[in-house]
């Protein structure tokens, strides 16, 4: 039996680029659609899929609050977030309301399909550029801890204040990367790494946290 999955998103072109792609996979099949978060509800009640492709931003009801609104209902369908941002705010709000998988648009097919899959066996997975050790602690329910050291500003790297000052100018990890000559993934490490070492879970914290300790 094929996995059946639904399809949420906004706009038709996405959803029809998608479901182009899942045509040629035997092991997958697109039962339904919705354009935003309130339809995917009905759709996903009625069609009971084994699988949920949601766009994180749309009208009436985000992904996000649909994810949780599931969850509140007891339907434990696995829901894989598509997203075209990549700020641990969004893969944070995602996880908590219980996404299995967070997918940015930019990904390739290949990984697409990896993701799909890896969901539907009853795994979890989030893009390449998420920290493994940021998921690994946000998954098992702990947050990053702060150093004993005497200052943890101390333990902060050279290149991590680099990028640490890009951040509140609101530039995304591949602008960062671009600015510094660096690899997106390489950003997204350092963020995470500050992030562990300071003890905060998100960009707010991060960006308060380095204020305190003079970094910004």
């Amino acid at each position: 039996m094929p996995v059946k999955i639904v399809l949420v998103d906004d706009h038709a072109l996405i959803r029809d680029g998608i479901r182009s792609l899942l045509e040629g996979e035997k092991d997958l099949s697109v039962v339904g659609e919705a354009n935003d978060g309130l339809e995917a509800l009905e759709v996903i009640h009625t069609l009971k899929p084994d699988l949920v492709i949601i766009d994180i931003r749309m009208p009436r009801l985000d992904g996000i609050g649909t994810v949780k609104a599931l969850k509140e209902k007891g339907n434990s369908v696995p829901c894989l977030m598509l997203s075209m941002h990549d700020s641990e705010e969004y893969v944070l709000q995602s996880i908590k309301a219980g996404a299995h998988g967070y997918l940015l648009k930019d990904a390739s097919r290949d990984e697409f399909l990896k993701a799909i899959h890896n969901i539907s066996n009853g795994e979890r997975y989030f893009s390449g550029d998420l920290s493994h050790i940021l998921v690994k602690q946000i998954v098992g329910g702990s947050a990053p801890t702060p150093s004993t050291d005497f200052s943890v500003a101390d333990n902060v790297t050279r290149r991590q204040k680099q990028i640490l000052k890009l951040i509140p100018s609101g530039f995304t990890n591949q602008e960062i990367a671009d600015q510094l000559g660096l690899s997106r993934r390489t950003v997204e490490t350092h963020r995470y790494k500050m992030m562990e070492t300071l003890g905060v879970s998100n960009k707010g914290e991060l960006i308060r946290k380095a204020r305190e300790l003079g970094l910004l």
